[in-house]
């Protein structure tokens, strides 16, 4: 379950800042790495740039197609939706920390394993920044945790090894 979570966690940080030019794909021994780039529609790992989108395998989250994902093959055949908003954007590219640039920023994961070679584990997570005072902040949900020092996971539920659980419900757990 950790490492699932860890996984997904670095599915959201996978989304960053990017110039505007086009995308490129190269192969090579049967891998497909694909450009952190932005252009019309979705590339061939499943980025949409231009939407804030991200849908596809898991494989394809890390911008390599090699049928694993950050080097583990476990969640490579799950869906993910990913979804992030401008904020979310202009918040990495000004070191995270800029109410100017971060106030307002979130990013949203459904994960989905359910499908035929999948993980048999599901997760929706909501996190929005609230900067480095962390719980001290004034933008701080009671009820959800801090992750990468400057963020909130408001929301945070799922299914693992048949089981519900829920690992966080802030009040309120919507986006802005």
């Amino acid at each position: 379950m950790k490492r699932f979570i860890r996984l997904t966690m670095a599915a959201v940080l996978a989304v960053g800042v990017l110039p505007a030019v086009v995308s490129v794909a190269t192969a090579s021994a049967d891998v497909i790495t694909c450009s952190k780039t932005i252009t019309n529609g979705f590339n061939e790992c499943g980025y949409n740039y231009k939407a804030r989108v991200f849908s596809g395998l898991a494989d394809g989250v890390d911008r390599k197609l090699d049928g694993m994902v950050w080097g583990d093959s476990t969640y490579a055949n799950d869906h993910l939706v990913m979804k992030w908003n401008g904020a979310w954007e202009a918040c990495n590219a000004n070191g995270y920390d800029n109410p100017t640039f971060c106030l307002g920023a979130w990013t949203t994961n459904q994960w989905n394993g359910m499908g035929t070679g999948g993980s048999s584990t599901t997760a929706h997570i909501k996190i929005i920044w609230v900067g480095a005072a962390g719980e001290n902040s004034p933008y701080w949900r009671a009820g959800g945790y801090l992750i990468w020092n400057n963020y909130e996971v408001i929301m945070e539920q799922g299914m693992a090894d048949g089981q519900h659980y829920e690992g966080a419900k802030a009040t309120p757990n919507g986006l802005k």
